[in-house]
């Protein structure tokens, strides 16, 4: 009786996703580390990258299913670190994106002429489209019609000089009517913003975070911490909002510039 050895069997290597669940965890511990040194919190990250607060948890624990493509990934921990101080591009380049192969199939071998007719007459259905569509851009740039177009219509007669200035300076006062409203931050406060009675922005601004808001109506701005908020309106001198650590909210209707 004859007996077979097995031949070695080889290790197997890891799979790209494994590979990427390593590096992520890797670089989101470095991430979150120079992060807690910044001193920074993620709702303040959240303002500088303008990324969700959930996708910058996953990268920080290296949680690969909690995040998009890979290739999405890499940009994302580019802004990260980016954010932080570093060369966002080359920190990113770490991670691994994987290669994705495309198989094409060649399908034409074998083909008749009849079957190929279909996309002849369809280039032919798009030329004949160019072709109108140029001919009426000839048309309407006909001096002669345009001339005509500018006739006076039966039944309406031209303004005059008076009356279009009149209507534009009506125009021109109801576009003034609005109220401009900008906010620095001397602390690290909660702010929400609410303009024509449409919330423009509820979250948490960062030391030294400068922004303004327009409304054409009203404008109510209120924050948890006044005293840590410099408020001006229509570009007048910015004043405190109220004292340290107390809720304040100042509505501010909309007058004629």
């Amino acid at each position: 009786m004859k007996w077979f050895r097995k031949k070695d069997e080889q290790p197997m290597k890891p799979s790209i996703k494994q590979h990427q669940s390593e590096k992520l965890t890797q670089l989101g511990s470095q991430l979150a580390s120079l992060r807690q040194e910044k001193d920074l919190t993620l709702d303040e990250l959240v303002l500088l990258t303008r990324i969700p607060r959930r996708l910058l948890r996953a990268i920080e624990e290296g949680n690969l299913n909690d995040l998009p493509e890979p290739i999405y990934i890499q940009g994302l921990i580019r802004q990260f670190a980016a954010a932080l101080g570093l060369q966002g591009g080359e920190f990113a380049s770490h991670f691994p994106i994987g290669h994705q192969s495309v198989g094409v199939r060649s399908s034409w071998k074998g083909q008749s002429i009849l079957q190929l007719r279909p996309i002849h007459l369809y280039l032919l259905y798009i030329i004949l489209i160019f072709s109108s569509v140029n001919s009426l851009s000839q048309l309407l740039n006909n001096p002669t019609l345009q001339a005509n177009n500018r006739q006076i219509q039966p039944g309406k007669e031209p303004q005059s000089a008076e009356q279009k200035t009149s209507a534009n300076k009506s125009s021109i006062s109801k576009q003034d009517q609005s109220v401009q409203v900008g906010v620095t931050l001397k602390a690290s406060s909660w702010i929400s913003v609410v303009t024509d009675g449409k919330t423009a922005f509820e979250g948490v601004l960062p030391r030294g975070y400068s922004r303004t808001w327009k409304a054409n109506q009203q404008l109510t701005v209120k924050t948890d911490n006044a005293g840590g908020v410099l408020m001006s309106v229509n570009r007048q001198e910015a004043k405190e909002m109220g004292e340290i650590g107390k809720t304040e909210e100042i509505q501010i209707a909309a007058q004629p510039n």
